[in-house]
Parts: C-alpha cells; sequence; structure tokens
C-alpha cells in the first residue's frame, strides 16, 4: 500500500493518540490486579491490539462500554495454550514473564520482525527463576513452562528496559519476598518509571528502587493501594506519536496538540527539549502545545534513553540548518528495522545525508529535501518520518507499504489530513 504525501502547509487543533506503552502495561496490570477495571482512552493499534487479545487468552474477560475498555480477570488462568504478541515488542518482553506465572506450557509467537529480533535474554533468565524455556534459537517461537520463582538474579538492561517491565510485574503478582533484581547498564530509565507508576495505580505490590540499580521485594512491603474489585486507569496521550505531530508543526505550520501530559514519565516526552535546542517557535501550556514555524538550526540530543525519537528528530534535523548530533545510534538495531541504516537510506532518497559514527547519527540539514519515492521498511516510525519529512519536500514523496502506520497510529494519515495536509492513501490504510 503506498500514501502520497503533497508539500503542505499546516493549520488547525489535533489529539494526539493514546499512548501504547500506557496501554500495553494497563492491560497488564489489569490482568494481575484482578477485579474489574476501566480504562479510558483506550488505543486501538495493532500493538494495543495485541496486548488486549493476550490477556484475553490468560485468562481476562473484555468489554466495551461506549468510548471505554472493561477488562474483568481472576489473575493469570489461561485459556489457551498459545499467545500471539503481533509485531509488538513490548508486548514480548512484558507478557512472556507474565505467561510463565502459568503452571502450564505455553506457546508465544509473533509475525513481521518480531521474528528476527533476538530473544536470548528468556532462555538465560527464566530458567534461574525455575521456569521451563524452549526457543527456537533464541528467536521465537518461545515455550514456557512455570510458574515463576522468584529470587535473587541480575539482568543486562542495555538491551530494552520492557525485559525488566515484565519481570517487575511478574515478581510483584507472584509475590516475591526478599529477592532482588540487580540491573546492570540500564537504559530508557522512564520506562521503568511509567511501569512503577501504572503497578502503582493498579495496587501492585511495589519493590525498594535503589537507583536503578537494584529492585528490592521486601517480605514486609504490602500493596501501595488496598486492592479493590473497582478502579478506573486513563491512558496518557502518546508522546512517541504525539513527536510526529510536533514536528510537524514545527517545520509546516501553524498547529495545537492537545492530549499530552507534560508532567508524563514516558520518556518520549524529551522531544520538547530538542525542539527547544533546534529554537522551534513553541508555546507549551498544561493542556495544549502550540507550534508555528520558526528558522531552525542544528541541534545536539542524546536519545540513549528515549530511542523512539530517533525518527522524528531526523525529520526535524533535514529541517535544519546545520549538522545536528543525535547520540545513542546502537539502541536501533533491534527495532522493527536497522532504524539507523534504515534513516541513513530512506533520507538519503530525499537528499539528506545522514553520517553514523559508533553511537552517534549526525544529520547535514537545510539542503533541501526533494521529491522521491521512499519505502517504510515495515517500520511504522520510518513511515511517519517521511510522511513529516515530505510536508517540507520539493515535491510528492510516495510512502511504500504506508500501512506499517497501523502498528502504533492508524490515524496518522487522517491526522494529517485534518491538519490541512495533502495526502492521498489507500483506503484500507485508514482504521477507525
Amino acid at each position: 500500500m503506498r500514501a502520497s504525501i503533497q508539500p503542505s502547509v499546516l493549520s488547525g487543533e489535533i489529539w494526539a493518540p493514546a499512548s501504547k506503552s500506557s496501554m500495553q502495561r494497563a492491560c497488564a496490570a489489569a490482568l494481575l490486579a484482578g477485579g474489574t477495571t476501566v480504562v479510558r482512552n483506550p488505543g486501538h493499534s495493532n500493538d494495543d491490539k495485541a496486548a488486549m487479545d493476550i490477556i484475553t487468552r490468560l485468562g481476562a474477560r473484555l468489554s466495551t462500554q461506549g468510548d471505554e475498555l472493561v477488562v474483568e480477570s481472576k489473575g493469570i488462568a489461561p485459556n489457551n495454550d498459545e499467545i500471539n504478541c503481533g509485531e509488538s515488542g513490548l508486548s514480548i518482553r512484558m507478557f512472556t514473564p507474565l505467561a510463565a506465572m502459568a503452571n502450564q506450557r505455553i506457546t508465544i509467537t509473533g509475525s513481521g520482525s518480531l521474528l528476527t529480533r533476538p530473544m536470548d535474554f528468556f532462555d538465560e533468565v527464566l530458567p534461574k527463576l525455575g521456569v521451563q524455556v524452549k526457543s527456537n534459537a533464541g528467536k521465537l517461537p518461545l515455550e514456557v513452562t512455570g510458574p515463576v520463582q522468584p529470587a535473587n538474579i541480575t539482568v543486562d538492561g542495555s538491551l530494552s528496559s520492557q525485559f525488566l517491565t515484565g519481570l517487575l510485574m511478574a515478581y510483584a503478582a507472584s509475590d516475591a519476598k526478599d529477592v532482588s533484581i540487580t540491573v546492570t547498564n540500564l537504559k530508557s530509565r522512564p520506562y521503568i518509571d511509567l511501569t512503577l507508576d501504572v503497578m502503582k495505580q493498579f495496587g501492585l505490590k511495589l519493590p525498594q528502587n535503589n537507583n536503578y540499580e537494584s529492585f528490592y521485594f521486601d517480605a514486609n512491603t504490602t500493596s501501595p493501594l488496598p486492592l479493590t474489585t473497582d478502579r478506573s486507569y486513563t491512558v496518557e496521550g502518546d508522546w512517541s506519536g504525539g513527536a510526529f505531530l510536533l514536528v510537524a508543526g514545527a517545520i509546516a505550520g501553524n498547529i495545537v496538540v492537545k492530549g499530552l501530559d507534560v508532567y508524563s514519565t514516558q520518556a518520549d516526552k524529551a522531544v520538547l527539549q530538542a525542539l527547544s535546542s533546534a529554537g522551534a517557535g513553541m508555546s507549551i501550556e498544561a493542556d495544549k502545545i502550540e507550534l508555528r514555524p520558526a528558522a531552525l538550526k542544528a541541534f545536539h540530543f542524546n536519545a540513549t534513553d528515549c530511542p523512539d525519537l530517533f525518527p522524528p528528530l531526523v525529520a526535524l534535523a533535514a529541517c535544519c540548518e546545520g549538522t545536528t548530533a543525535i547520540e545513542g545510534a546502537r539502541r536501533l538495531t533491534h527495532k522493527e528495522s536497522n532504524r539507523a541504516l534504515t534513516l541513513q537510506e530512506e533520507f538519503g532518497k530525499m537528499g539528506i545525508e545522514i553520517v553514523l559514527q559508533d553511537d552517534l547519527m549526525l544529520v547535514k540539514g537545510g539542503t533541501g529535501l526533494k521529491a522521491a519515492q521512499v519505502h517504510s521498511r515495515h517500520d511504522h516510525r520510518i513511515a511517519m518520518a517521511c510522511a513529516v519529512a515530505a510536508l517540507k519536500a520539493s515535491g510528492e514523496v510516495w510512502i511504500e507499504e504506508a500501512d506499517a502506520v497501523n502498528k502504533s497510529y492508524p490515524d496518522f494519515y487522517t491526522h494529517l489530513q485534518q491538519l490541512g495536509a495533502t495526502v492521498s492513501v489507500d483506503s484500507a490504510l485508514v482504521q477507525h
């Protein structure tokens, strides 16, 4: 499927999409906490749908009340011996330890790029917790047979904080006592803050956080909130998807983005720092962020803790005068594509030179964006980055496999159209 983006001037107001980081964690917490949870502002991306399907297979019952999602659960009680994580990296890493809480064999599968991502982590760690694990040479499918037996372990946090998220939730729900998870080289600390915040809101047992170097579950620690049979949770607006809207506004028009919590623990809120460093015309209020075109300059930004910002920041840097330096490129190897190389190649088609130097990405901006035909590489953030950059191109930009956006932001092209962009897509792309 293809999308065509014409150079455009934007205007108007738009609400940011629901955060899949928040939505998927809420699904997991609702399953573990038990009782009835009303989820407000639920997401409907492919990753969100994968999480909802997983908790259904692990024992939860789902229904809808208007625009709200109702989750009823009695804890982990699988009614199926297989879960499918789709293409969601968070789902595979978070739900595998939770599936391993069951006293039965569960097969864990996925699709697309997830089939090629390394899952050696589970082969190495879960057996230390009494779980039998069988994988396909460190890749999917996985077979796990629990139940998890919490123990003192050390994990490498440099691969992804999502592995740690799953372990923290599994330990909490397994009533871990006097055990620690020691973490080395933790990346993306803000995502662990989001995990701990969700756990707190759902009344799950919280560990002692020792400066993110270890998480200790005390035998005497009780849940921060009394576990009730009824609770509600509101899914935050998504800073990851919202970052593309903010960059679009900074380079192509006067827009207002609503629904983003400036006090959020989401790592990608840091896009505001990058926009400020680039000299973007921006006004931030409690309930909205206003963007307007301004003379943009090259900036330096460390994206080690927020690697999902690379694609929108490359689109921003392409429109900045001078060479922008973005740190953290090593974090991009095992995404939906090798994003460092993919960004280099696809933006190269639009006339933007990107140089990769070890952990550093250098984007030579201000040279003008050309009309081109690019490819998403089946990566949702690459598709969105190219679409945003296309707003300032010299002519039409065609994006192949443009429907990759359905993974996280199925309304993306519709939202660009609502803001005045000239966008042509196959009708099958737009999902409501």
